[in-house]
């Protein structure tokens, strides 16, 4: 069996808010601490059926770059999801609901370049 670790680590200032946040994973393409400037995690609690989670994200986190943070990783969830589904044709259609929104939100949030 293989195993691959990630690791993180944030470095926090006195009020507690993340200064740096780095990670790396014994299965990437280097193994070198990368910096970020922000990260969600959700885990998967089985026994009491819910979500854990963390959302952090440095002081030094543009707002631009957390709308588009926001909106990259609301495109991706769906991708998962169709995956996960296996195909189910009712997940085309609400992935197809949750694309609209991304839609929505890239446009609100003026996320999206104009294409020239």
């Amino acid at each position: 069996m293989k195993q691959a670790e990630i690791k993180l680590n944030v470095t926090l200032d006195e009020q507690n808010i993340p200064e740096r946040i780095d990670w790396s994973s014994t299965d990437g393409e280097t193994s070198e601490e990368m910096p970020s400037k922000a990260m969600f995690l959700a885990l998967w609690d089985a026994q009491y059926k819910n979500s854990l989670r963390i959302d952090l994200w440095t002081k030094d986190m543009p707002y631009d770059e957390m709308k588009r943070f926001f909106y990259e990783t609301l495109q991706t969830l769906g991708d998962t999801f169709l995956r996960a589904s296996g195909g189910d044709p009712m997940a085309d259609k609400v992935i197809g609901d949750l694309r609209d929104y991304c839609a929505h939100f890239a446009e609100k949030m003026e996320v999206l370049e104009e294409e020239k």
